[in-house]
This record gives C-alpha cells, sequence and structure tokens, in this order.
C-alpha cells in the first residue's frame, strides 16, 4: 500500500444555499440550492430545529423544550447571513441565537416535501 493510497478523498462539497425568499405570510422559508435543488422549508421546522446553546444542551445534546410546543404559527421576521457559511433567522417569538450553517439548513430543508415545478408532470 502505498501513501496515496492512505490519504482520504475529499468529501464533496456541501450544496450551499444561491437563494432565501420570506414568503408574503412569514411562515415558509424558499430556498434555492448551488444544485439546482429548491426547498420550502416552514418557519415553524427551522425553530423547531434551532441549533442554539439556549435550545440545545451542550453536553447532552438533548433539546431544552418540547419541540411539538413550538406554535404552528411561527413565522421568520428577518433572515440575516453569517459570513459565508450560514444564515441566522430572528423568529415570532423573538428568538434570534441561532446559527444555521449550510449542512444543517439542507438537512432541515430535505426533510420537508416540495412541491414538483411547475415543468414537471404532476
Amino acid at each position: 500500500m502505498s501513501f496515496w493510497d492512505s490519504i482520504k478523498p475529499a468529501k464533496p462539497k456541501a450544496a450551499t444555499a444561491t437563494s432565501l425568499e420570506l414568503s408574503a405570510d412569514q411562515k415558509t422559508v424558499s430556498i434555492v440550492w448551488s444544485d439546482q435543488a429548491t426547498h420550502m422549508v416552514p418557519a415553524r421546522l427551522l425553530r423547531q430545529y434551532c441549533p442554539c446553546a439556549e435550545c440545545v444542551e451542550e453536553w447532552s445534546g438533548k433539546r431544552t423544550y418540547d419541540v411539538e410546543q413550538i406554535s404552528v404559527d411561527m413565522k421568520v421576521i428577518e433572515i440575516a447571513p453569517v459570513g459565508n457559511y450560514a444564515i441566522t433567522f430572528t423568529f415570532g417569538d423573538m428568538h434570534r441565537t441561532g446559527i444555521f450553517n449550510w449542512e444543517l439548513l439542507r438537512e432541515l430543508a430535505d426533510k420537508t416535501v416540495t412541491p414538483p415545478s411547475p415543468s414537471t408532470p404532476a
């Protein structure tokens, strides 16, 4: 076995969001990804899985609240970039400390059911 055989191949670059748009009712964030995938992510889902230290215990990784207690009417009030690697949201309950990196945001987006595009036959 040569040295080169022991080198792990580079991980494929994760998709990044190229466009984020808040719906008029502020309950959904539309995300277009660098790999051309599109998702409609509910504000409630984003708030339920906020990764901040207030929402997740540092040592155990457990949520500090029951995610089902998050209002079904949760809204996103503001979206702001965090460098080139993440997004932060201000939610309707004024919670704003979570930093959603692209990998986490995509993982949450993949949990949603996105309607087919108009060019896709039903």
